[in-house]
């Protein structure tokens, strides 16, 4: 059989799979609280993160480069990065509130790539001579892990924002030990206790709040060293290929804007100048910009780093 077109059955049954656990995910959620649903959803993302890493495989053999020379690919890219780490965060936190988070962005991003881009763009072309680099896997791999990343820990600051309603939070303690102990109290008292005893659920909403912005600050405080790492590898290698290692192109602006606003949630977190909802407003914005940095400036068609889809 054709390469591409068990490439392309791959995606598609990695988005028919992720249509079915975002329905699942908020089924369970809201209405069953199942706890043999949160099982077949966990085995559903992993198939789906099976199916994304043999299309890419596939491609990357068949192409003999690394898939992430093109806007199709880097968003298949994305898309395997953020299930990957779904995978990972649901077996630490043991959460439904994680998959239904991060699912529905998932499956946005595939169903862009796979319906809106035009099959011209889906397409493995010959590499240009500035992308036939080792560079090319190191610096684009690392910005889109640190992408996903600062993705997710935004995602479950806005999530932080939706369940504290409005109200007076005050957030305390940011270790590894508090936010383990964190976790037992969730696991052992939330799911249980508050259905049969619902004067605590205050309590335990604030234990989950707890549970929530720590998690976030954890998975930023690991995408935004990534994202350091992937801008400096991208100066070096703008300087192989074009002789300057910044030239304020409309991609590398954004990414420092990028930058600048993690630093400054980081710096607030660390020193606790902030308290509270701020640092998770903040956190709320960096999903926008991020947005901003990947996708949004490739729509101008303008630029070294575009992909010139709209111009």
């Amino acid at each position: 059989m054709n390469p591409n077109i068990i490439e392309n059955n791959l995606i598609n049954i990695s988005f028919a799979l992720l249509l079915i656990t975002f329905m699942l995910n908020w089924i369970n959620l809201i209405i069953l609280s199942n706890t043999i649903i949160q099982k077949i959803n966990q085995i559903l993302t992993i198939i789906i993160n099976i199916s994304l890493s043999a299309g890419l495989i596939i491609r990357w053999i068949v192409n003999n480069y690394f898939p992430l020379s093109n806007l199709y690919e880097s968003l298949i890219f994305l898309t395997w990065c953020i299930t990957f780490f779904t995978i990972i965060l649901e077996r630490k936190s043991n959460s439904k509130l994680v998959s239904a988070i991060t699912n529905p962005i998932s499956l946005f991003i595939i169903a862009f790539a796979s319906i809106s881009l035009p099959n011209n763009m889906k397409i493995a072309t010959p590499l240009v001579p500035a992308l036939r680099s080792n560079w090319l896997m190191m610096h684009v791999s690392i910005m889109m892990v640190s992408y996903a990343t600062l993705m997710i820990g935004s995602l479950l600051s806005i999530l932080f924002l939706i369940i504290a309603q409005g109200k007076k939070i005050k957030i305390q303690g940011t270790s590894d030990h508090y936010n383990k102990k964190l976790l037992l109290k969730y696991k052992s008292n939330y799911s249980e206790s508050v259905l049969n005893n619902p004067s605590i659920y205050q309590y335990n909403r604030i234990n989950l709040l707890e549970i929530i912005d720590n998690l976030s600050y954890r998975i930023i405080g690991f995408g935004f060293p990534l994202l350091t790492l992937g801008i400096i590898a991208g100066a070096v290698w703008a300087n192989e290929a074009w002789g300057s290692y910044w030239s304020w192109d409309p991609k590398e602006t954004w990414a420092l804007i990028t930058w600048i606003i993690f630093a400054i949630y980081l710096h607030s977190r660390l020193n606790q100048s902030w308290q509270g909802k701020k640092p998770a407003v903040l956190a709320s914005i960096g999903f926008i910009i991020v947005w901003i940095c990947y996708l949004g400036v490739n729509f101008l068609g303008k630029g070294l780093h575009s992909y010139g889809w709209i111009s």
